[in-house]
């Protein structure tokens, strides 16, 4: 089954009364009469703050503005007619109206949007990620519910998106590890947080956990969602030997290592990681970091 991933961004809005606004997917959705958060996929180059603006603008007529970031998630939607295997990341943000009339979407994925209180979006089909935002029960959909028809688009070839997932990653000493970018890879020779692109069907936390061990050796514990990250390069020169139209995502944690050990790379050779250091935070101040790691180290430590 060919492997197809996506990135979405979504809303979570309340109104004063408690009520969350909620969108229900229209005949040319994946899900036809299913109800999420509004929200959906990014396009090239685009932060998913700026894409969860024009989408719940697209979905519902309002404005809104971010607030913070809730959560984010992945999941993975079988499409056994087309022959695909779809895994979505979803950022979550809590947003807030800023002005607007609600309103359904015109010819679009969605048909209708409204406000509802919890009981009342108990009562309706939602898909499972939107549910479980909303700390509700997750109720499998009904038989039948995936109605797709459409292919997927084939990739472009000279253009890439990647989602991973990176740590900022202490110890109870207060030291910072982080990853040298090895020769060949964009940033060779800078010193990057530790992390890496998630694998299809892997969860983000998942995938950080285990690229902190391939990458260091050490065994740690995610704390905190820090935030989110989004990197365009228009002609990123790597391993493939060629320039690539490169997007991506990073979404960062907060990690503590409660034993840390002497950091050992652990993955194959040929990975993007040269070694990898423990460093206080003296040590950080003299040290060519790149532009992620030296905005989570002053905005995070």
């Amino acid at each position: 089954m060919e492997q197809v991933r996506r990135v979405g961004a979504y809303g979570v809005l309340r109104d004063p009364d408690g009520r969350v606004l909620l969108v229900r997917g229209s005949a040319r959705a994946d899900f036809p009469g299913v109800w999420s958060l509004p929200g959906g996929g990014l396009e090239h180059a685009e932060h998913p703050a700026r894409a969860v603006l024009r989408e719940v603008a697209e979905e519902t007529g309002l404005a809104v503005e971010v607030t913070g970031l809730r959560a984010v998630v992945a999941d993975v939607t079988l499409h056994p007619d087309l022959g695909v295997a779809l895994h979505t990341d979803r950022v979550l943000f809590d947003v807030t109206a800023v002005g607007g009339t609600l309103r359904g979407e015109p010819d679009g994925t969605t048909d209708l949007a409204r406000w509802l209180s919890p009981d009342e979006a108990a009562g309706l089909p939602l898909l499972p990620f939107t549910a479980e935002a909303l700390g509700l029960p997750v109720v499998p959909l009904p038989s039948g519910a995936l109605r797709r028809r459409e292919p997927f688009a084939a990739p472009d070839a000279a253009r890439r998106q990647r989602f991973g997932a990176y740590g900022l990653v202490s110890d109870p000493a207060g030291r910072v590890l982080l990853a040298l970018i090895a020769d060949g890879y964009p940033g060779a020779g800078q010193w990057h947080l530790p992390g890496g692109g998630t694998d299809h069907g892997e969860q983000p936390v998942t995938a950080l956990l285990r690229e902190l061990v391939e990458e260091s050796g050490q065994l740690g514990r995610v704390t905190e969602l820090i935030g989110v990250d989004n990197l365009h390069n228009p002609a990123a020169l790597g391993p493939e030997g060629y320039p690539i139209d490169w997007h991506g995502i990073r979404v960062v944690y907060r990690v503590l290592v409660d034993r840390p050990t002497e950091p050992a790379v652990t993955e194959l050779a040929g990975g993007s990681t040269a070694r990898a250091a423990w460093f206080t935070p003296a040590e950080l101040r003299e040290l060519p970091l790149t532009e992620i790691a030296a905005e989570a180290v002053a905005t995070g430590g």
